[in-house]
């Protein structure tokens, strides 16, 4: 029996999901700012078009007329692209309230006639009242009955026992806690376990770190069209841009803020093999949460030698040392050693394609994770990144493809498939699915979330077959990983994380050709914007320079019959991977040591 109030209360739970709701209200807004957006640049556009081609009329001689047209065709060019947007944005809010509407169209008459049944039995005697108010046995959830989650896109299905639960401990607030742990340590969340590590680091010198960076100018992008119209279809990582399309950190740092969520790792060398698949699995989705509130600016292209180490093993309990080793095709190798006894090896190649309206991000790249304590070996690579709306409308992010991740050991593997956004589809939007398998091929763990906001995960009891379609009966799903929400205080300097603020804060001791010291990186944090490109120019040139005296040398030493040794990186040194066979460049080690002796004599001038 229940009263008004409970009967409104499940009313509402049984027909809508808040959660839907609030997407469903965030994406309207969304669409609802790209139709204003290509409004305003329709009406600003067109005024410019409108007046060229009033000028036209009063321009005597054929050069300047010549010139007039070439421009007046690029404003053309412009005003298409808006209007073709604004079509598009028109479109796109169409098929969204269509598809809302087959949504809860349905729901909303169910919602008033279960509201009207309720106000009709208001005035019934109070002898019937009780009948009235029983829930109806079809909207009432069974313990003992099981929900069923389809998911066509990802081939299988997952049943829900919910009168069965996986052996994991779960704390309060729904995060998985590891078997190992007893109720003594408490349950370790990811907010505990960084203030787990900064407890116990008290013994260390803690550093105090900087809080902020001076905000973003207010730059308008007003001649981008004018920038990239030239650049439809190049990579382009090899074109120099102005650094009002960047932010005041190098690739080489960007890349250190995947460890943002180390904890996943230190949780991982805590667990059997399939838990453990688990959290590296969380961990390589980790890496993408930022993506859609960084997707305005890039990172600098870092210079042929330049490197960026962060030591935090005092507080967040890893250090991370990277050299870019190759400029054309522009790569990055990086070593990373965490305090609970994993490392991490990987060799980033990065091409992008502009496409016009978007521009496409593919890193070529595989990461190695081994754990000291099991001596699991993991790879894997990297998913495709979008970045729609380049030119007009709003900026948004994609993450989108499969990753394979595999445990060379035991032949343990975890499929997590990106779907790809689509207006079409009832999915979330970012949605993310795995699945853990053993090297039988028996599903052990299977995932779910979002990689912008959390993941979830739950142990497979059961499967069987449903067609052909896999079905797995799992244990009670539970939030493993979560996202930090962004310092507020950050938002206007350029959407940083606050572990993005500490990394460019000079330091004493770091190698000459770290990022720190990069001098336009240097001024355009410090909103010196002019100085940073005449700063930026001069760097590329003296880049060229160096290339160019490589390449006369090898033509003479060509010439005389004699071998020219390619350029070798001063802390990474190529060799064969055990694993893919590929050459690869590996970290020598000897980094740190030279750093205690304050010797980098090794090091090249390209400053």
């Amino acid at each position: 029996m229940v009263d008004g109030d409970k009967a409104d209360d499940l009313l509402m739970t049984s027909t809508f999901d808040p959660r839907e709701i609030e997407a469903s209200i965030k994406t309207l807004s969304s669409k609802i700012e790209d139709l204003t957006t290509c409004n305003t640049l329709i009406v600003n556009h067109g005024t410019q078009l409108q007046r060229s081609l009033a000028e036209l009329d009063q321009i005597q001689s054929a050069e300047e007329a010549t010139s007039k047209m070439k421009a007046i065709n690029e404003q053309t060019t412009l005003f298409r692209i808006t209007v073709s947007a604004m079509i598009n944005a028109c479109k796109d809010h169409l098929d969204f309230v269509t598809s809302q509407h087959q949504i809860y169209g349905g729901r909303f008459s169910q919602a008033a006639q279960l509201s009207g049944t309720q106000a009709r039995s208001l005035v019934k005697s109070p002898d019937t009242e009780s009948n009235n108010h029983q829930i109806p046995r079809s909207t009432a959830s069974s313990s003992d009955e099981e929900d069923v989650f389809e998911d066509a896109a990802d081939q299988f299905t997952v049943v829900v026992s919910s009168n069965i639960g996986s052996d994991i401990n779960v704390s309060s607030n729904n995060h998985l806690k590891l078997p190992s742990q007893d109720k003594s340590q408490g349950s370790e969340t990811p907010n505990d376990y960084i203030n787990h590590m900064s407890n116990e680091s008290t013994k260390h010198a803690k550093r105090v770190r900087r809080r902020t960076i001076p905000e973003r100018p207010k730059y308008g992008l007003t001649n981008l069209w004018g920038l990239l119209k030239n650049c439809v279809g190049k990579d382009l990582t090899k074109i120099p841009m102005p650094v009002m399309l960047n932010e005041p950190l190098s690739f080489l740092q960007r890349f250190s803020e995947d460890f943002e969520y180390s904890y996943c790792l230190d949780n991982a060398a805590k667990c059997d093999q399939w838990e453990q698949m688990c959290w590296v699995a969380v961990f390589a989705i980790s890496s993408y949460c930022y993506t859609s509130t960084r997707k305005s600016c890039k990172p600098f292209n870092p210079l042929l030698g330049e490197t960026f180490e962060f030591d935090r093993r005092d507080d967040l309990g890893w250090r991370i040392c990277s050299e870019q080793v190759s400029h054309h095709p522009p790569t990055c190798a990086s070593h990373v050693t965490g305090n609970a006894g994993w490392a991490i090896d990987q060799e980033t190649t990065l091409t992008s394609k502009f496409r016009g309206k978007y521009l496409q991000i593919d890193p070529i790249s595989i990461v190695h994770c081994k754990f000291d304590g099991s001596g699991h070996h993991y790879t894997w690579g990297k998913v495709t990144t979008t970045v729609h709306n380049i030119i007009v409308g709003r900026l948004w992010v994609d993450n989108h493809g499969d990753i394979d991740i595999v445990n060379h050991k035991t032949g343990d593997k975890c499929h997590l498939k990106f779907s790809a956004y689509s207006y079409f589809s009832k999915d979330i939007p970012r949605k993310v699915t795995g699945v853990v398998t053993d090297k039988q091929g028996t599903a052990r763990w299977v995932l779910r979330g979002t990689w912008d906001s959390q993941m979830e995960a739950a142990k497979v009891l059961g499967t069987s077959q449903h067609g052909s379609k896999p079905v797995f009966e799992t244990g009670e799903y539970k939030v493993i990983w979560e996202k930090k929400p962004p310092p507020p205080h950050l938002d206007k300097c350029y959407n940083m994380i606050q572990l993005s603020v500490e990394m460019n804060e000079p330091e004493d001791g770091v190698a000459p050709t770290d990022s720190r010291h990069r001098p336009d990186q240097r001024l355009m944090e410090n909103t010196l914007w002019d100085e940073a490109n005449k700063e930026k120019l001069r760097l590329e040139e003296k880049q060229r320079e160096l290339r160019r005296l490589r390449e006369k040398k090898a033509e003479l030493a060509a010439a005389e019959g004699k071998s020219f040794p390619e350029y070798q990186p001063a802390w990474f040194k190529k060799t064969k991977d055990p694993i893919t066979g590929n050459l690869i460049h590996m970290f020598t080690h000897e980094y740190w040591e030279c750093k205690d002796k304050q010797d980098f004599s090794r090091c090249p001038d390209i400053f």
